[in-house]
């Protein structure tokens, strides 16, 4: 199975306090920033580098910097917003698509409503969305952004059920999802237990 679960005792750390039903919007959105800012460097673990000829103050030295093959962060709105500044922090090249895909909480199907993307053809591609529980988004928005030209796609998760996990693999055999828990499963609602909650609705205090 295709899938990376982030294994690091601060992660673990951030992860329980998100869990927390009583941790406030304004605490919620840090934690998520850091355990985003830790999936963003696991995720991009294998980006290519290349030789560069520099002076340190003591010497020339040839080392190594990020190759030229800028990166595009694509966040699922609304909730996936929440993982987009770690990327944008670190990465000095890195654009950013949209895709809006709401839940219908009667279906638990997601619906279509905006699409803004870069050119994406020869970039590495990583579509964030905080909470893979049915797949049904998930997989909507790797049709999006193949269907744009993106090759290499990577989806990365704060949690991730099996469920989910299954129907990407399902339509989008060998896409690699960074996750930082895979979790129990869904509940009748297509909620992930134990999950976190609507991530969307606790990170803007909604």
């Amino acid at each position: 199975m295709p899938l990376r679960v982030l294994a690091h005792p601060l992660a673990a750390h951030i992860l329980t306090h998100l869990r927390d039903k009583t941790t406030k919007p304004a605490t919620f959105r840090t934690l998520s920033y850091q355990l985003s800012l830790l999936l963003a460097i696991e995720a991009t673990r294998e980006i290519e580098t290349e030789a560069k000829a520099i002076e340190t103050p003591l010497e020339p030295l040839t080392a190594r910097v990020l190759a030229h093959q800028p990166l595009v962060v694509v966040p699922i709105l609304r909730a996936g917003l929440g993982m987009v500044q770690p990327f944008t922090d670190i990465f000095p090249d890195v654009a950013v698509g949209y895709i809006g895909l709401e839940r219908d909480h009667e279906t638990a199907k997601a619906r279509s409503y905006y699409c803004k993307l870069p050119p994406l053809a020869g970039r590495h591609a990583f579509v964030v969305d905080p909470m893979l529980a049915t797949g049904g988004s998930a997989v909507q928005a790797l049709n999006i952004v193949k269907e744009k030209g993106a090759k290499d796609v990577r989806l990365v998760c704060i949690v991730s059920s099996p469920e989910g996990v299954a129907e990407v693999e399902k339509h989008h055999p060998g896409t690699l999802i960074h996750t930082a828990a895979l979790d129990r499963g869904l509940n009748a609602r297509k909620y992930i237990l134990p999950g976190l909650g609507d991530f969307g609705d606790r990170l803007y205090g909604t």
